[in-house]
């Protein structure tokens, strides 16, 4: 978008907010850059430039704006709405690899050089990946720095920096503040996270765009929660995360202007990850205008759009978790579902401690799982051997599910394992890839809603009409579902 010049002007001139993390506004004439929303008075068309992401902008020598802070906007949607290699190559990055395994390691999970990676990466983003990492760990920093009383020595390695100089080199450059500067402004600033400071708890503000409806997002966590694992308490969903260099709890609760998330980690290194799945689980990036407008041409998906706009596709913060629980899952009731999956976390879950709550376990591993008896498995033979091969093939890597993931061909390989239906690998592609076009034809509920629309109920004539609705059939599910009174589409109390 940031190449179009004229609607990029719009944008900012209107202060439109839709378009925050689309792209940014570089103004040459004082050397900072902005979100489109910014309050400030829009400088001259002619002293504005636009970058697609805020690395690019620091790499053009520009700092981020004071006022509006655009490095705290929420992501691009379009890093989940495709799957193609820089829309992965970005989740990935978002996820902490280049941070952990270099971008060698980023290369080889997409499959390709580093050569190649950079120089797509900087013809779409205006940055390769080292600038992107860095410009990652400079808003980590500034969350720990704004919200924790943590030293900056701490912060500095939490951040994922090498050394404190390269810490507060980088903090002064991109923010024109030192680290202490920015703590002590935050401290003034009435939007800064509050509340008592906890060791190990890191308590800050999730963005989005709005409109969000909380009823379905929530309501089908809530509803879906494994015990000890998940559960509802306080206003808050809660769960137990594992994450690469240990693990935390996150409480997540919906407010009217973001979703205050609080977190205890094991490692602060761990920050960078924990929220980018946390906002992945949420759907936070995602631009619900232009989903809800392409929704709308559906004369039959209107009034239901029109009633509850803005709802999200509740997602996950282990692809291979939910591919397990989505086997669990299959022709049983959400009460069963999850009678079966806390019987695995409580024979294979790791033990963790939480002192605010009743979480127990983090959810088993593959590995874990791989070492099950299925005749322990209170289910149908048929669903033991499905659920059997999918955790090996989880477990030795045949079945690759992440970030990272082609959504066709994660497809294709979940079609090859026993057991596996339409059903089953739409769910997984809807909740653990993050795939908007992900569809349920066959699903009782989407049929049923369907029908009392005057939709076609059938699966195949459902398909057909649903080609209107791409690239968004995920979204147009969850309105379907909403016309149930089941407890998925209700937030609780």
């Amino acid at each position: 978008m940031h190449t179009d010049t004229e609607r990029c002007l719009r944008a900012v001139r209107s202060k439109d907010a839709r378009f925050d993390g689309w792209f940014f506004t570089a103004v040459l004439t004082t050397g900072i850059y902005c979100r489109p929303s910014c309050p400030v008075v829009p400088p001259k068309a002619e002293n504005m430039v636009f970058h697609p992401s805020a690395a690019a902008c620091q790499q053009a020598g520009f700092r981020a704006c004071k006022r509006c802070r655009p490095d705290t906007s929420p992501g691009s949607p379009e890093w989940n709405a495709r799957a193609d290699s820089v829309a992965r190559a970005m989740r990935l990055i978002q996820d902490g690899i280049v941070d952990r395994e270099g971008v060698t390691g980023l290369a080889g999970r997409l499959g390709y050089s580093e050569r190649q990676i950079e120089r797509q990466l900087l013809a779409e983003l205006g940055a390769g990946p080292l600038a992107l990492a860095r410009a990652q760990r400079a808003q980590t920093a500034r969350l720990l720095i704004e919200t924790t009383g943590v030293p900056m020595a701490e912060v500095a390695f939490a951040a994922g920096f090498s050394s404190i100089r390269t810490f507060n080199d980088t903090v002064r450059e991109v923010f024109a503040l030192a680290p202490t500067e920015l703590r002590a402004r935050a401290a003034r600033r009435p939007d800064t996270a509050r509340g008592p400071r906890t060791p190990g708890v890191i308590c800050l503000r999730l963005p989005f765009r709005t409109p969000l409806n909380p009823d379905n997002l929530f309501g089908h966590l809530a509803a879906t929660a494994v015990p000890g694992v998940e559960e509802w308490r306080d206003g808050a969903y809660r769960r137990t995360l594992r994450l690469p260099y240990g693990h935390g709890i996150v409480a997540l609760t919906p407010k009217p202007d973001h979703i205050a998330c609080r977190l205890a980690l094991t490692d602060p290194r761990d920050l960078t990850v924990a929220i980018s799945r946390c906002r992945r689980m949420l759907d936070l990036d995602a631009d619900p205008v232009a989903v809800d407008d392409q929704l709308r041409t559906d004369p039959l998906l209107a009034p239901l759009v029109g009633k509850a706009p803005g709802r999200r596709v509740p997602g996950t913060v282990d692809a291979a978790e939910f591919a397990v629980r989505a086997v669990l899952g299959q022709q049983v009731s959400t009460a069963a579902a999850r009678t079966h999956a806390a019987r695995l976390v409580t024979a294979y879950g790791t033990p963790v401690d939480d002192p605010e709550g009743g979480l127990t376990h983090l959810f088993p591993t593959p590995g874990a799982l791989a070492a099950l008896d299925p005749e322990a498995l209170a289910l149908p033979r048929s669903r033991r051997t499905t659920l059997t091969t999918l955790v090996a093939a989880l477990a030795d890597g045949t079945l690759p599910l992440g970030t990272d993931s082609d959504w066709d061909e994660a497809r294709a390989r979940l079609r090859e394992l026993p057991g596996f239906g339409p059903w089953t690998v739409e769910a997984i592609a809807m909740r653990a890839l993050g795939d908007p076009d992900a569809f349920l034809p066959t699903d009782l509920g989407v049929r049923r809603a369907a029908q009392g629309l005057g939709l076609p109920s059938t699966p195949a004539a459902l398909t057909a009409r649903a080609a209107a609705w791409r690239p968004w059939r995920a979204y147009a599910v969850q309105y379907l579902w909403a016309t149930d009174d089941h407890a998925i589409n209700i937030l609780p109390e």
